[in-house]
């Protein structure tokens, strides 16, 4: 059995995703972030860098932080489900997860901090940031112009990107402006591990459409 640690954000939600689509069991601990709950202790043991999501897979006493290391942990321990065999599409998978890391993760949650959230009061980070999703959002659009997923079938690079799309209204992004992203996020949107995987640890609104 294995214990999530997570919240109602992007990163918690491709781990929760992502064990709907193995079918691994799990429990799910709430971190509730907007009461600091990262940052007992307790929690600190698990996650040492103070972020969720985490895992503790009791099957082998690995304790895990870092949202694309837990991933493909889960997919290793699942036999290498959503994980391609093929090397240069195993290749392809890696480097469109490590854009999410390092790229679209980061710059969108800046968009979320100083757009959404604290509007009008840094105008040139609003632009900086909100100006580099846009081009990151090119990037994804014109990445799947003649595929249907990132590394050609369905794999844990989609699973971590979608959530962070899954946020385009508070990007202000119009994905009418991204059709290839937008036809890309309506085939995950209708898999019922995502329309599980989203409400983990609980509810809080529906899965934004792409209309």
């Amino acid at each position: 059995m294995i214990d999530l640690y997570t919240w109602t954000t992007p990163n918690g939600r491709k781990v929760s995703i992502l064990l709907e689509e193995l079918g691994l069991p799990y429990n799910v601990k709430s971190i509730d972030i907007g009461n600091d709950e990262q940052k007992t202790p307790e929690f600190l043991e698990i996650s040492p860098n103070g972020r969720i999501p985490a895992i503790v897979d009791h099957d082998t006493g690995i304790r895990m932080m870092e949202s694309g290391a837990i991933m493909l942990y889960l997919s290793k321990k699942a036999g290498g489900k959503l994980v391609p065999t093929d090397e240069k599409a195993y290749w392809q998978m890696m480097e469109w997860l490590m854009w999410q890391m390092g790229g679209l993760g980061p710059m969108a949650g800046q968009v979320h901090h100083f757009v959404r959230f604290n509007p009008g009061k840094a105008p040139y980070a609003e632009d900086r940031y909100l100006t580099e999703a846009k081009r990151l959002y090119g990037v994804l659009d014109t990445a799947l112009a003649n595929r249907d997923f990132v590394a050609g079938d369905y794999s844990i690079a989609d699973i971590a990107i979608w959530p962070w799309i899954s946020r385009f209204e508070w990007q202000t992004i119009d994905l009418a402006d991204y059709p290839n992203v937008k036809g890309w996020y309506n085939r995950i949107f209708e898999r019922p591990a995502v329309q599980k995987g989203y409400h983990v640890p609980k509810f809080v609104t529906d899965i934004p459409r792409a209309d």
